[in-house]
């Protein structure tokens, strides 16, 4: 295979597109990564009894079952740990703390995205394709591929519209005579019983050795993560209503 050695670059007319190996999916660990570290700063985390994280996994590519894929116990060993250290005796797992900590925890599962290509329009349904400096789409699929529901797509559109910088967000569903790839979504949802939301930036010439993203997009998804650690808390509360 060919590896890139070269470092990013911006490009375009007004160097709107970010060129650079390995965006699927170092793009998303970035800004899940910028997000989580400038929460950790803000004041809001003084008020929130809940507990933010955020897990970067490998192995996606060649389908997580590995120790440390996401589809290993990496995931739910976590969350375990997490609330047994909440519980009267830290030595054990309180059982139905953990219940009801699973019952409220909630996964963004983020992907990269494939972008319409210009030469190959009709692969994508006429009013499901993601374009670059668009927003960050939103993944569904009935058949599973993607964790995306009712509920988790509603949360995520509620995060967008409540963050305190604009997030613009693009719907995606795979053509039904396509085959449809998946995520680590669908696999942390059914190991761990958490709800997810598949979503993800959109890019060309995924898994080349050199792709391409929107610099806006990058924006896009700082923004929404900033605001699922902001506001989530206060959207499940208002779907228990």
């Amino acid at each position: 295979g060919l590896f890139d050695c070269q470092p990013a670059l911006l490009g375009g007319i007004k160097n709107e597109f970010l060129n650079s190996a390995r965006l699927d999916n170092l793009a998303t660990c970035f800004v899940a990564l910028e997000s989580i570290l400038d929460y950790s700063k803000s004041a809001d985390k003084d008020q929130d009894d809940m507990v933010s994280m955020i897990a970067l996994f490998d192995h996606e590519e060649i389908g997580s079952q590995s120790t440390h894929g996401a589809g290993s116990p990496v995931m739910s060993e976590a969350v375990s740990r997490v609330t047994a250290a909440f519980s009267d005796n830290s030595h054990s797992r309180d059982p139905e703390l953990h219940s009801s900590a699973t019952r409220r925890s909630f996964v963004l599962s983020v992907d990269q995205a494939h972008a319409v290509h210009p030469n190959y329009q009709g692969k994508h349904e006429k009013n499901h394709g993601p374009k670059m400096n668009a927003g960050v789409v939103i993944k569904t699929n009935q058949n599973q591929r993607y964790a995306t529901n009712g509920v988790t797509g509603f949360v995520a559109r509620e995060l967008a519209r409540k963050a305190e910088q604009s997030v613009a967000l693009q719907e995606f569903v795979v053509r039904s005579d396509c085959p449809c790839g998946t995520t680590i979504g669908p696999i942390i949802s059914a190991n761990t019983g958490i709800r997810t939301v598949d979503l993800g930036m959109p890019q060309l010439s995924m898994h080349s050795c050199r792709e391409t993203m929107g610099v806006a997009d990058l924006t896009n998804g700082l923004n929404l993560f900033n605001s699922f650690f902001k506001n989530f808390n206060e959207i499940d509360e208002m779907l228990e209503g």
